[in-house]
């Protein structure tokens, strides 16, 4: 099957340039293409996953990554589908989350023997003369057209800088750069940024009279409109210091009967006829789907190890099994219990519930459980006794839990 066949059929391609000339090019040779990743953060989230799984598709098939590294682009910041001018980096943290996003990367990508690239824009952005650059690639962009750009207009309203708009020569020039350095000729990356890179294939066509082309993939939704990967806590962050295997596994044990069938497709190397097989059982059989999305989401991020670990602590919360070491704890030691051991307290410092009020209000309504008893009374304790040795479970909903123990 055809690359691009493969990832329309897993729901992945939302727009794509010159399609035809695009299969011919694919099908041609091992083709050279880029996605990039701005360092705002020390680590990667669930954001990243959908193009991350198009990058190791598309390795399979043949074709070369470069992930590119916004080191230079993200001292100016993406308009795109943000309300507000993004918070300024120092050039410290744009290195130290640049070196953590490329090591995540390699987690998922073979870089051996130019099966896949690193790039880093700060290489080429940093060193540019301005008004060279606006000679030679601003001719090249018309404000007029710039101005229809989604990304633009959802920020005129309230404001744009000039250093904003600057965004789009920028992500057009990186992709000039690495045809330029790699022959990279298509670019991939969400639909939120699809008039980037339309610019920057219409810069390449314009400068080197070459072919390339873009190619974006649709957000992951859930069925009620929201966008996946997000939790009570933020965002679903690759990084297990960030967010453990267990929660990662949980979260996707838990998604709605209605949104297993699309996440099997797209976050899955599952073949299509199991998705299919899946995704058509109904009632209580659908958490057999739910389970094997699950862990083999879990598997490519943490590895098949941490995978089968966080099933069996899923599994270990209905048996009390001696997988119960892999549930998320929180240890306090005697002397914070002794001076605050209401569970309230405990609710709120252990991550269960964001703050105290929180937790009154999620016990009164009957939310809470201690170990399988339910506790609607907002003064209840927690004892030294009580969580002993082998800890004490506490569950918020039916979802959410952690292992108390003791610091030793």
């Amino acid at each position: 099957m055809h690359i691009l066949d493969l990832l329309k059929e897993r729901g992945f391609i939302a727009q794509v340039t010159y399609e035809e000339d695009l299969y011919k090019q694919l099908e041609k040779e091992p083709t050279k293409f880029y996605i990039g990743f701005d360092p705002t953060a020390a680590s990667l989230h669930f954001g990243h996953f959908i193009p991350i799984l198009a990058m190791m598709h598309m390795q399979r098939a043949g074709h070369i990554p470069i992930a590119l590294v916004g080191g230079g682009t993200v001292m100016i910041g993406d308009p795109s589908g943000k309300s507000d001018m993004r918070k300024m980096l120092t050039l410290d943290d744009i290195n130290r989350n640049a070196e953590k996003i490329h090591r995540q990367l390699s987690h998922f990508l073979n870089f051996s023997d130019g099966k896949a690239l690193m790039a880093n824009n700060a290489d080429w952005l940093l060193a540019l003369n301005y008004v060279e650059f606006i000679r030679d690639i601003g001719v090249h962009f018309s404000v007029n057209r710039m101005l229809t750009a989604e990304c633009y207009k959802q920020r005129l309203e309230r404001g744009l800088t000039f250093l904003e708009f600057n965004y789009m020569l920028m992500q057009g020039y990186d992709f000039l750069e690495l045809f330029k350095r790699h022959g990279c000729r298509l670019q991939m990356g969400g639909d939120d940024q699809w008039s980037n890179m339309l610019a920057g294939a219409d810069l390449i066509r314009r400068k080197e009279r070459e072919d390339a082309f873009a190619c974006t993939f649709k957000l992951l939704m859930t069925h009620e409109g929201k966008k996946m990967g997000k939790t009570e806590r933020g965002a679903l962050w690759l990084d297990p210091e960030l967010c453990s295997p267990y929660e990662f596994y949980q979260y996707w044990r838990n998604v709605s009967d209605q949104d297993v069938s699309k996440s099997l497709s797209m976050l899955t190397f599952l073949p299509m006829e199991e998705v299919r097989r899946l995704s058509a059982l109904e009632g209580a059989d659908i958490n057999e789907a739910k389970k094997v999305l699950a862990f083999e989401c879990t598997k490519i991020v943490h590895g098949e190890d941490e995978a089968q670990k966080a099933q069996e602590a899923s599994a270990a919360l209905f048996s009390g099994g001696s997988a119960m070491d892999e549930v998320p704890t929180y240890a306090i030691s005697r002397d914070e219990l002794e001076a605050d051991s209401r569970l309230t307290t405990l609710l709120n410092t252990s991550g269960l519930c964001t703050s105290k009020s929180e937790a009154r209000k999620m016990v009164m309504q009957g939310a809470v459980a201690i170990g399988d008893e339910k506790v609607t009374d907002i003064d209840t304790l927690i004892s030294y006794e009580q969580i002993g040795r082998d800890g004490l479970l506490l569950r918020r909903g039916k979802k959410n839990y952690v292992r108390l123990i003791m610091k030793i």
